[in-house]
């Protein structure tokens, strides 16, 4: 079984949207718990290249390829390469997404149609693909109990209505049933799938929102904990539900938000 210092060792793990923030943090603390690393990405081979170097520098092996997770030819090849490069996979991050904002009534459809074929179609592609090698390669009990392991990256606004975004409102919710019901189709092949549901993290998709002191003020009214998320957050939770540690956590949503999703406005009696 893995060693307790490294839970994922022996382990390849595919972390979409790689290059940067969340899934930078998660690709860095997976390749540091001893799993192989493929980062994906879009646009951005520097990000990715550093946190591959990163993990390599820590003594773990990781590999950068460029793919758009909306794609279904690019996911495919994707999984192609890292199962060429290190013999199977066996998580998922499923991490890929982005942000295109406006007002709803002039939302375009473009606007519309991107973010949900990022956000919700990448997350199909890439989450079919990988139960199907998990199927393929089939049970390694010598390396972990489940036969693979999948996070769907969502967010707190699966549940919260975020107004002039609901395009990646829509897409987070869906996040929340497409993870749920790959989960209670694939258990009875000990598949483990559950989601991330960050709060407010400081990476760039969000940047104008912390990056002066009165804008992390202004933040700061939404979180009952008092202090913005980071990546790193997001990496050691990762870690936790990708190890045999988490190993009866099955078609969960874990908030990791530092109580963004505890009503705030009524923390002084409403």
């Amino acid at each position: 079984m893995p060693s307790t210092n490294l839970p994922l060792a022996r382990q390849t793990a595919i972390v979409t949207g790689a290059s940067s923030g969340i899934g930078k943090a998660c690709a860095i603390a997976l390749g540091q718990a001893g799993a192989n690393v493929v980062l994906d990405y879009v646009g951005n081979p520097t990000g990715a290249e550093e946190a591959a170097a990163q993990i390599r520098a820590s003594g773990g092996q990781a590999m950068t390829v460029a793919c758009d997770v909306s794609q279904e030819d690019q996911v495919i090849a994707l999984f192609q390469k890292a199962v060429a490069a290190f013999g199977t996979v066996d998580i998922l991050i499923n991490n890929a997404g982005l942000q295109k904002d406006s007002p709803f009534v002039d939302m375009s459809v473009a606007d519309w149609d991107l973010v949900l074929n990022v956000n919700l179609k990448g997350q199909f592609l890439c989450a079919r693909e990988a139960i199907r090698e998990f199927i393929r390669r089939g049970p390694r009990p010598d390396v972990s109990v489940a036969l693979g392991k999948i996070i769907c990256m969502s967010s707190v606004h699966e549940i919260i209505p975020w107004a002039g975004h609901a395009n990646y409102a829509a897409s987070k919710g869906g996040v929340d049933l497409l993870m749920k019901s790959i989960a209670q189709e694939h258990g009875h092949l000990k598949v483990r799938v559950n989601s991330i549901a960050p709060g407010a993290i400081k990476t760039p998709i969000n940047h104008e929102a912390w990056d002066s002191p009165k804008a992390e003020k202004h933040l700061l009214q939404l979180i009952p904990y008092k202090r913005v998320g980071l990546p790193e957050d997001i990496g050691k939770l990762a870690v936790f539900l990708c190890s045999d540690d988490s190993d009866y956590i099955h078609g969960e949503t874990i908030f990791i938000d530092g109580g963004m999703t505890l009503y705030p406005g009524f923390e002084d009696n409403g």
